[in-house]
């Protein structure tokens, strides 16, 4: 039980938005982006983390995954926490999971969420900027450095490495 006290101490504490997506990879290497209908450009399958609700980052990464794409796949291991600042609106905890490689199998199984996606595309690494400006682009390529380097989780700022 709570005493009014701790509600009102809880209610105001600062409030950040949580996202995780998938790194979903072709065999060639090359990276799923999907293209979102709500706003310009593009993004990795994922969305908001429902922790209002008790999701977790993991849980959301792979809802939002079964939603978008249509497939059901448990993420892999955490690549990248990225914090991210954002004007107008608290800042984002970014998570971003390994989600291996996809046969052609499950590439021929894609099934687009049409409420919110126009089209999926597998885009090589030196385009990756091109397609994801600012800290997405940044998240995805360290991501993609972890997982040659055989490294750990790396923490982020804005998409920037950091300690």
């Amino acid at each position: 039980m709570t005493t009014p006290d701790f509600a009102t101490y809880i209610a105001g504490l600062p409030r950040v938005l949580a996202g995780a997506a998938v790194l979903f990879r072709g065999a060639d290497g090359r990276i799923l982006l999907v293209e979102p209908n709500y706003r310009e450009g593009w993004a990795l399958p994922g969305g908001t983390v429902e922790s209002d609700d008790g999701e977790t980052p993991r849980q959301g990464a792979r809802r939002e995954t079964a939603e978008e794409i249509g497939l059901d796949i448990d993420p892999g291991r955490l690549l990248a926490v990225d914090w991210v600042h954002g004007a107008g609106r608290p800042p984002l905890v970014a998570y971003l999971y390994d989600g291996g490689v996809l046969d052609e199998r499950q590439l021929k199984a894609i099934r687009l969420q049409e409420e919110e996606l126009l089209s999926w595309r597998l885009v090589p690494r030196e385009e990756i900027s091109d397609h994801l400006p600012g800290s997405l682009g940044r998240r995805v390529l360290v991501a993609l450095d972890v997982l040659s380097e055989g490294s750990g989780t790396a923490e982020l700022e804005n998409g920037h490495r950091v300690g």
